[in-house]
């Protein structure tokens, strides 16, 4: 694959159709698009490509209300690798893009990068506030002579997929409803770092996990989770929350790994939310807490959901 941060890596000789989207969680949506262009540019003999921004354009248009992201750049790049993806371009969203206007921003495509093809969805905008939509694109064919292809939209349970549902899913806990809508888990990245190893003591010794907090964070509560440790896949109960019994302050994102007793301190692990087990409870001892923590690993131990998806 051809990752584009700045420089063209000469790919103007190449026939190229594009999948064009802000693609910030690649759901089952964007996924369909992704389908369709690598299908299309095998059948023409030409390159697939994904265009897409390297920073979400809301946090250019207005840094007070930060989006909270689903997926980093390198996990993107991972699940499009996976689906024979030829070219991916992360474009910087800046002043001189936001003020492109629609018809400019589709000349730049087609001359910059000789794209012979769009592939969209149904509700696609684009250009300076989105003044461009599907009605253009189909007007614009003749003069630039690209093929253009729309699909439809992408429903769960009657209703279109979308980043904004995904992120209340997880907002309101239900993980599993956005695995489905995401057609892999969500995950959280990140160093393995000290914490107050109080759970060691009760038999439960837990990896506190250093997050990006430019993601979004499920809700507060305890859930069964796959972890991903050396290209290795485990089990495990992870707390998303403050630790009310012991007392603690700060949010943390804790995981007991079932079978598991190597140090990973300074490690990167992958956290894969599968299913929540209960919400967050302050118990009136530790030794309440121990006793509700050997029933959450019975429920994950007898889990048998194990995610052969995960990137």
């Amino acid at each position: 694959m051809i990752i584009i941060n700045k420089d063209l890596k000469d790919i103007q000789k190449f026939n190229n159709y594009i999948a064009l989207g802000s693609f910030d969680g690649l759901h089952i949506g964007h996924l369909s698009l992704i389908y369709k262009v690598v299908e299309i540019a095998k059948k023409n003999n030409g390159k697939s490509m994904v265009f897409t921004f390297k920073n979400h354009p809301k946090t250019f248009i207005n840094k007070e209300h930060v989006t909270k992201l689903l997926m980093d750049n390198d996990r993107k790049v991972e699940i499009l690798t996976t689906y024979k993806v030829d070219i991916v371009c992360f474009q910087e969203f800046n002043l001189e893009f936001m003020k492109m206007t629609p018809e400019e921003f589709v000349e730049f495509l087609v001359i910059k990068y000789n794209v012979k093809g769009f592939v969209v969805g149904f509700n696609y905008k684009f250009g300076y506030k989105n003044l461009g939509n599907i009605e253009l694109l189909k007007k614009l064919q003749n003069k630039y002579g690209y093929e253009l292809c729309v699909m439809e939209p992408c429903t769960y349970k009657t209703q279109v997929i979308s980043s904004t549902r995904i992120r209340k899913s997880l907002e309101d806990g239900d993980v599993l409803e956005a695995s489905k809508m995401l057609s892999l888990p969500y995950a959280l990245s990140g160093e393995v770092i000290n914490g107050k190893k109080i759970g060691r003591t009760i038999g439960f010794p837990t990896a506190n996990l250093k997050y990006n907090e430019k993601f979004i964070l499920p809700k507060v509560g305890v859930y069964y989770t796959n972890i991903k440790v050396n290209n290795n896949i485990y089990k495990g109960i992870t707390s998303v929350g403050n630790n009310p019994t012991v007392q603690g302050e700060k949010l943390t994102i804790e995981t007991y790994i079932l079978d598991y007793n190597k140090n990973i301190y300074g490690e990167k692990i992958d956290i894969n939310f599968i299913k929540k087990i209960r919400d967050m409870k302050k118990f009136n001892s530790v030794e309440e807490l121990k006793n509700q923590l050997e029933k959450d690993k019975s429920f994950a131990k007898n889990e048998n959901y194990m995610s052969s998806l995960i990137i």
